[in-house]
């Protein structure tokens, strides 16, 4: 749960739990603040680069709490001018004040972030919890003001002259507000406040059982043979502590990293269905009634439902479109019927093909849920040549990242200029710094990039390796321009081997990653609330994360990014063309699964039904299987139950679905357009952030409405051929 913090929104339910408090009190009572100084605590520097080596955990939480008392108390002397001089509300005595008030907060609280992420070994994940639920006690104070909301309103309707992003800030803190409640009269807010406090102990206990219910499954295999065909680095991670873990025993668990892993490699049908089975009935009545969830599916949707009644929502899922691009539920199930309509006859094109290829090759009997993942890659495999560390000479980490800052200096009319070793603070050997600058050489922003595994020091979780934090934001008001850092887990030179190879889904996670740290840095929204990623919907965050990954589809570009490590030649063009197959082998299977868990997790969020009876009847509609007699998924579902993804699990489809269709822009143009199209791309999705409507970037980009054609395209999904 406390890495998700470091990529997505604060969760706005959270800042409820004092409201009522500090709706009440009259009378401001600051506590002592620490006695740091900006020469005695480098986290208090705000206005220079920070100084990491000086940086420890008892600096960062004695510093936090400087910042955070001042932040306090800058706010408390803004609702006081708005009480005592009505006249004086105006956008610049009030929401820039409060801008220039949060640079030092976030600026150092972002500092804290990078810390914990690049040396978990001393920022522990219980330091940093303390360090962030201070701050974010402190931020969201002005969300819960009702001075500075009333100031909002009137700046809105009242003053002239006010430019689109100013508009998009004013009514972010109208919509935080109002989603917290603040229009409540006191009773109501007294049952909201409680509502949100049961929400909150029913999403722990959900989140208790899924994990206790994932650490009870180990099975141990004994016999070698079952793992022949195992990557090294699955067996590493399933060996029992052995030194040598080609040795064995081996541990099969329901831990992501091994999990899926194994269910691609193991050539067991018994003990694939063994395994898919116990992950897919985690915490649920087929285990036991102690670790069952059901009732806390149905307390939590009861909760949201209740939360959202209050503020005035019909349902949870009408709620949530208000910080969505979609705008309504409709929306959203427009786009998953128009997909679904051309995937799901693909996706059985797919499966009769995968069944085919899975006889010839030994399987008897119809494939099950379990068998998907072995076949489809021996199937990939075969049809491709493709196998994920197969490529791996011809991605060069050092030239793969080269060459993709020239790309985008290409596209996007920048340059990017790193500065030696020493220049910059830093917090290891191995981090690099870049200075980004505008054609006409004019400093832009910077970014760290931090590139190699170290095991002992780095954050590094069984579902994320690789991050991009905003360790500051834009704010002309504020002086500061942007900073990202890019921390990533590959495997590092060695003194036998000095080379960082990549797998080529290491190389979509950078540019995946790069993308997102590229509209941090080129925004040109001048405050900090509306620029880069922040106040961008949810629903288009990764826009254009997934338009660089995108690229991997363009054969010159990876012929561009690849380099034999030793040899200097690219990669052939027919493995050029295996590659880019590869990436849409069963596609629209894939896709049919994620319009499934989006379409559930909206029907979670809207009807009454039994949560089973729900799951029973999107199955069959989505699925190319009869459901399982011990199929139990959404009780482990915490993406939608207890992370921030209930009745938003749609987004991603949604920004891969614009992304495509940006990237289409390429295909349809000649080459004379591209540098057009780039700067169009910079002056729209990397320069607005949060500034503007997503709808509104897309509509000045692509001159239209979003289409999911561009999405099928991409995919090679068509029901003449299919992507198999």
């Amino acid at each position: 749960m406390l890495v998700r913090t470091l990529i997505a929104p604060v969760k706005r339910f959270l800042m409820i739990l004092s409201f009522s408090l500090s709706l009440s009190l009259s009378v401001c009572v600051l506590p002592e603040a620490p006695l740091d100084t900006p020469e005695s605590n480098a986290l208090l520097r705000t206005d220079d680069l920070p100084a990491f080596e000086e940086l420890t955990p008892e600096k960062c939480y004695m510093g936090m709490g400087k910042l955070a008392l001042e932040y306090e108390a800058g706010v408390w002397s803004v609702e006081e001018k708005i009480k005592k001089n009505q006249e004086a509300i105006n956008f610049s005595n009030i929401i820039e004040s409060l801008e220039v008030l949060d640079a030092p907060l976030s600026i150092a609280w972002s500092n804290v972030k990078t810390l914990y992420t690049v040396k978990n070994n001393e920022m522990t994940t219980s330091s940093y919890r303390r360090i962030h639920e201070r701050a974010r006690k402190a931020r969201v104070h002005k969300f819960q003001s009702l001075p500075i909301y009333h100031a909002c309103k009137d700046i809105l309707l009242n003053e002239e002259g006010l430019n689109e992003a100013q508009q998009r800030v004013l009514r972010k803190y109208l919509l935080e507000a109002r989603l917290n409640g603040i229009e409540l009269s006191p009773d109501k807010r007294k049952s909201f406040t409680h509502t949100l406090n049961k929400l909150e102990q029913q999403k722990a206990q959900f989140r208790k059982k899924v994990d206790e219910s994932s650490n009870r499954f180990a099975y141990r295999i004994y016999d070698p043979l079952v793992l022949k065909q195992f990557p090294e680095d699955l067996k590493s991670n399933m060996s029992s502590g052995r030194a040598n873990y080609n040795e064995g025993p081996w541990d099969v668990t329901l831990q992501p990293h091994v999990y899926h892993k194994f269910l691609e490699y193991c050539p067991d049908p018994a003990l694939r269905q063994n395994t898919w089975r116990a992950y897919n009935m985690r915490a649920s009545n087929h285990l036991s009634e102690e670790v069952n969830n059901s009732l806390h599916i149905t307390e939590i949707r009861s909760l949201r439902h209740e939360q959202a009644n209050i503020i005035g929502y019909e349902n949870f899922a009408q709620m949530s479109m208000e910080t969505k691009m979609a705008g309504s539920v409709e929306n959203v199930f427009s786009m998953i019927t128009s997909i679904m309509a051309k995937s799901g006859e693909v996706q059985e094109k797919e499966i009769d093909s995968l069944q085919q290829f899975a006889a010839a090759g030994g399987h008897f009997g119809d494939l099950e849920p379990w068998d998907i993942a072995y076949w489809r890659r021996k199937q990939k495999r075969n049809l491709y040549n493709f196998e994920e560390s197969q490529h791996k000479e011809f991605f060069p980490f050092d030239h793969v990242f080269g060459s993709l800052l020239e790309h985008c200096s290409q596209l996007f009319n920048i340059s990017f200029e790193e500065l030696e070793y020493g220049q910059v603070s830093t917090w290891h050997q191995d981090v690099r710094f870049f200075n980004i600058l505008d054609s006409d050489g004019s400093y832009l922003a910077s970014f760290y990039l931090d590139p190699y595994k170290r095991t002992e020091e780095k954050l590094y979780t069984s579902t994320t390796q690789a991050w991009m934090l905003g360790c500051r934001n834009r704010s002309d008001i504020a002086k500061t321009s942007p900073i990202s850092t890019l921390v990533f887990n590959f495997t590092p030179p060695t003194e036998e081997f000095n080379n960082c190879l990549l797998t080529f889904s290491e190389v979509q996670i950078l540019l995946k990653k790069f993308g997102h740290a590229l509209q941090h840095l080129l925004t040109r929204v001048p405050y900090s609330e509306a620029s880069g990623l922040t106040n961008i919907e949810w629903d288009a965050v990764e826009v254009c994360a997934n338009f660089m990954q995108y690229w991997l589809y363009d054969p010159s570009t990876l012929q561009r990014i690849s380099c034999h490590y030793e040899s200097g030649l690219p990669l052939s063009g027919s493995s050029i063309k295996d590659i880019i197959a590869s990436q849409n082998h069963m596609a629209a299977y894939d896709l049919c699964n994620e319009l499934y868990l989006s379409h559930l997790d909206l029907q979670l969020h809207i009807s009454n039904d039994f949560w089973f009876d729900i799951t029973k009847e999107l199955y069959s509609k989505y699925k190319p299987f009869k459901i399982d007699k011990y199929h139990a998924q959404p009780c482990s579902f915490t993406e939608i139950m207890t992370d921030i993804w209930g009745s938003a699990y749609y987004s991603s489809t949604w920004a891969k679905m614009l992304a495509a269709d940006a990237i289409q822009t390429y295909n349809e143009s000649t080459e004379d357009d591209v540098d057009d199209i780039g700067q169009r791309f910079r002056d729209t999705f990397l320069s607005l952030g949060g500034g503007c409507h997503p709808s509104e970037v897309f509509r000045r980009f692509r001159g239209r409405d979003p289409s999911p054609e561009a999405l099928l395209t991409l995919h090679d999904i068509n029901t003449t051929t299919g992507s198999s």
